[in-house]
């Protein structure tokens, strides 16, 4: 008997990302990077503020080059909360060259949600 296999229909994920530890950034990558390969259809948009703000910090990240080509594919993207950035003095310049800026970083994951996105909070234990 022969079995077809064929991609699961195209989901948007949001990944949620306020941890500061390096381990989580660089897997938050691994999974944006398998995903997004596997299912060129759907969205995955991901969410830094909190802690998280150095992995979108140009002289801080341990993804920078990481950020820099996901960016450039059309099912993902990076947005970083205008919030946290205040706190933590960070201006857009200091920010990996295509990293999205909005005001309230929860409040897009809490839109996205609304749209039916998918949710993931990134942890690293």
């Amino acid at each position: 008997m022969f079995a077809a296999w064929g991609q699961a229909n195209p989901v948007k994920i949001v990944f949620d990302v306020t941890s500061k530890d390096p381990e989580t950034h660089q897997a938050v990558i691994r999974h944006i990077n398998g995903m997004s390969a596997a299912y060129p259809d759907s969205k995955f948009l991901v969410v830094i503020y909190g802690g998280a703000l150095p992995m979108l910090v140009n002289e801080k990240s341990s993804v920078a080059s990481d950020v820099l080509n996901l960016k450039d594919s059309e099912n993902v993207s990076f947005k970083v909360c205008e919030q946290t950035m205040k706190r933590y003095k960070v201006n857009e310049s200091q920010l990996i060259v295509g990293v999205e800026i909005v005001p309230d970083g929860i409040l897009e994951i809490v839109q996205r949600q609304a749209e039916g996105w998918g949710y993931i909070k990134e942890s690293h234990h």
